[in-house]
């Protein structure tokens, strides 16, 4: 633990295993607003502790995902967390081998804070603790470091990382063949893109000879009976069910209908829909919507077929879960607890794996949407979209393989590869991408403050200027600057909220300096933003705006600690209120004095010209010592 760290705290609004832990190493507040309103002080960290209720994960995933979401976005509109790390503690979310997750609706947060750390770089963390002291002691160590993921057993703390699974295809003749072939399976999302390529495989592939199709429309979906014919040609009986697969009630009246003859030996969940949303636009409703067709509908299926002698229950999750996706929170939430479920299942000794995908291409409902613009940005991040020959490989080897929560996916990337929203290289991708890129960021901030120095003030507005051109030509896809001007208005070229939060970090990575997500929204031009950043980096005609507000912080502290302690003797104290009345009385060009100056000093002090403010604080404030 640093040796004179700043305050950190957590919010104990209910009496949970991981804030009972925690309550004892920090200090205990109700909720963020208790922050908002207190002292000035710094704030390094603020942890949230969550635990789902036990016994309805269905229920508990709701409740946890609304509160995650409701503490991000309170937290995210307060200036002053702006350098404070919200950190989320769960217990038993996330687990080692040889661990049971015994938290999977905890899970569905760890998914939907990994989507908001890519739209908000170094503001949350994720923790995983077994409760012991030794543990949750390790926790205010954890802001210093690089990493965002963090699984703390023992008081040793473990992070995440992906690897490459050599010889793809050597198992690929395994999976599905070894299933009873005289029994029923179970696909949900019957009738969309990605269970029509399966049931096709299924049958033509591996001999499965009945297929029960569920899906909100049945019969009545198109292309359904053409399906069902095609199937049949190959020898398969197919059954098609209406039916709402988050609804435990039609759950268990989808399974009681299979026939005993043909009994149900292998579950593969693929309904899901998407609400796609950046973090500050999300409600609990589009939570919702997302959750319930995927996990709720897992969750259902779980608890029907948990006495049942399957051969597999296999569910399609999605990187998203496990690497984060902007503008896809809620997405992200409803596939990690996929992923949570399937740990879950195999602890208790049940069938199960969770296949993680990359995007398919032009194949189901939910990838049929991406325009091309977005399979470029995929391709540059080093992600192409799967083609379905190579995703029913990967199927056919994930199911053979004994790995329970596999990431199928094609991947380019390699050392020097860009990646998707162009800050920090997500820790968990480092073994792939080979390096770091945090250091590599800080020197093109040092660089371009340094090229800065040197240029003439209008020299700096233009490469600024420049800058921002190239990094929003690459962020929609454009080979130069040139195709995006500097007086263009983001939202007339084509930029939409998520690549907002991608020009965002882009510029974030270029500069060094902490971004809003709203960037383009409150400047609207190439040139508005880059007349922005020259005044942030500190190199515009007048001091940033930073500045004068830091200025006027240490204005307000050192007044405030001088009348708290009462070291200011009248004829000091006379003359301190007589300088700052005239410098307003020179500011609004009143020049005497008025009722109540004393009274509102501090409101309108603000108004200042910025030169003014800070002389005023070297010559009758002075700098502050070194704490």
């Amino acid at each position: 633990v640093p040796a004179d760290p700043a305050p950190w705290y957590v919010l104990a609004a209910e009496d949970t295993d991981p804030a009972v832990a925690l309550g004892s190493l920090a200090e205990p507040v109700k909720s963020l607003g208790e922050l908002r309103e207190g002292d000035e002080a710094p704030l390094r960290m603020v942890a949230v502790p969550l635990a789902g209720r036990p016994g309805d994960a269905a229920r508990a995933v709701h409740e946890l995902t609304h509160h995650a979401l409701e503490q991000m976005q309170e937290f995210l509109a307060e200036d002053r967390f702006a350098r404070t790390r919200l950190v989320f503690v769960t217990r038993g979310a996330v687990a080692p081998h040889g661990e049971a997750v015994t938290d999977p609706a905890a899970a569905a947060v760890w998914g939907m804070v990994r989507s908001a750390q890519m739209e908000h770089p170094g503001r949350f963390l994720l923790a995983d603790v077994d409760g012991g002291a030794s543990s949750t002691a390790v926790l205010p160590t954890l802001p210093d470091t690089d990493e965002e993921q963090f699984m703390v057993r023992d008081g040793r703390v473990r992070v995440a990382r992906l690897a490459h699974v050599p010889d793809v295809a050597a198992t690929a003749d395994a999976g599905p063949a070894r299933w009873r072939s005289d029994g029923t399976v179970l696909i949900t999302g019957g009738t969309g893109g990605l269970a029509r390529i399966l049931a096709r495989h299924l049958v033509t592939a591996h001999g499965t000879r009945h297929l029960l199709l569920a899906g909100r429309r049945g019969p009545n979906a198109p292309g359904a009976h053409e399906l069902c014919e095609e199937l049949a040609a190959h020898g398969a009986h197919v059954t098609l069910a209406a039916a709402d697969v988050s609804d435990p009630d039609n759950v268990a009246a989808l399974v009681a209908g299979v026939p005993a003859e043909h009994p149900l030996t292998a579950v593969v969940h693929t309904a899901g829909i998407l609400d796609d949303g950046v973090l500050d636009a999300l409600t609990p409703d589009r939570v919702d919507a997302v959750l319930r067709p995927k996990a709720d509908a897992a969750w259902h299926l779980h608890q029907v077929t948990r006495d049942m002698s399957l051969d597999a229950f296999i569910t399609y999750s999605s990187t998203a879960g496990v690497l984060g996706s902007p503008g896809q929170a809620n997405y992200a939430a409803a596939n990690a607890f996929l992923d949570a479920l399937a740990e879950h299942r195999r602890a208790a000794g049940l069938p199960a794996h969770s296949l993680a995908w990359g995007p398919w291409a032009d194949v189901s409902g939910m990838t049929s949407a991406l325009s091309e613009e977005h399979v470029q940005r995929l391709r540059r991040a080093g992600t192409p979209p799967l083609e379905p020959e190579l995703g029913l490989i990967l199927f056919d080897t994930a199911v053979a393989r004994d790995d329970a929560r596999p990431v199928l996916m094609r991947t380019t990337a390699g050392r020097g590869s860009s990646l998707p929203f162009a800050g920090p290289v997500p820790p968990i991708l480092r073994g792939l991408v080979g390096g770091r890129r945090t250091a590599a960021g800080k020197n093109r901030a040092a660089e371009l403050a340094a090229l800065l120095d040197g240029l003439r003030p209008h020299e700096r507005t233009l490469h600024l200027t420049h800058l921002v051109r190239t990094e929003a030509a690459a962020t929609l896809g454009h080979d130069t600057a040139e195709q995006i001007g500097a007086d263009d208005e983001f939202a007339r070229v084509g930029f939409d909220s998520l690549t907002s939060v991608e020009l965002r970090n882009r510029l974030a990575g270029a500069t060094g300096l902490r971004i809003p997500a709203t960037l383009v929204f409150d400047h609207p031009t190439p040139q508005a933003v880059a007349e922005h950043l020259a005044q942030r980096l500190g190199r515009g005609s007048t001091p940033p705006a930073g500045v004068l507000h830091a200025e006027l912080d240490r204005l307000d502290t050192a007044l405030v600690t001088a009348l708290a302690a009462d070291s200011l003797d009248p004829a000091v104290r006379a003359g301190t209120a007589a300088r700052l009345r005239a410098l307003l009385a020179r500011i609004t060009g009143d020049g005497g004095e008025r009722p109540g100056a004393d009274d509102d000093v501090r409101e309108r002090i603000a108004a200042a010209g910025a030169e003014e403010i800070i002389a005023f604080i070297d010559s009758e404030i002075g700098r502050p010592t070194d704490r």
